[in-house]
Formats: C-alpha cells, structure tokens, sequence
C-alpha cells in the first residue's frame, strides 16, 4: 500500500506560484473536497471517481494549493511512497 508523504506529515509541498512566484499553500487533499464524506471514504474507492485518469494507476495523490498572494489555485499530484 503507498502512502503520500504529505498526507501523511513526512514531507512539505514546495510549490511556487506559476503567477506571483509566492510559496504555494497546502489546502490538502483533492479528494477531500467532492462533499462533506469523501475524507472518510476510503482514498482508493475516491481515486477511482475522481475523474484523474491516472492517479490510483501510478499512485499519486492530488492535492490542491492556493496562492496566498494572488489567490491563484492549483492541483499538483504527489508521488505516493
């Protein structure tokens, strides 16, 4: 079974803003955002509704972050360990 290393408090996301190069915020896990239940369902059963076509295949984990700068929001996969 893979972990995310974010998800999982080993490793901080370092991702710069494609915009205003300000440091990115974490805002966790995409998944987490489809309804008030999807952080309790489990993260293979969610991968496979996600609409991400190659996220449980290549174990990545999506996480969506937010510029705190100019409010500028993306997904970046994180490889799973």
């Amino acid at each position: 079974m893979a972990l995310c290393p974010v998800c999982n408090g080993l490793d901080k996301i370092k991702q710069q803003c494609t915009s205003c190069e300000s440091l990115m915020d974490d805002q966790g896990r995409y998944l987490d955002y489809f309804d008030d239940y999807s952080a309790y369902m489990p993260i293979d059963l969610m991968k496979m509704i996600d609409g991400i076509s190659s996220d449980q295949q290549q174990n990545l984990c999506p996480h969506l972050v937010m510029c705190p700068t100019c409010n500028k929001d993306e997904l970046i996969m994180i490889k799973e360990k």
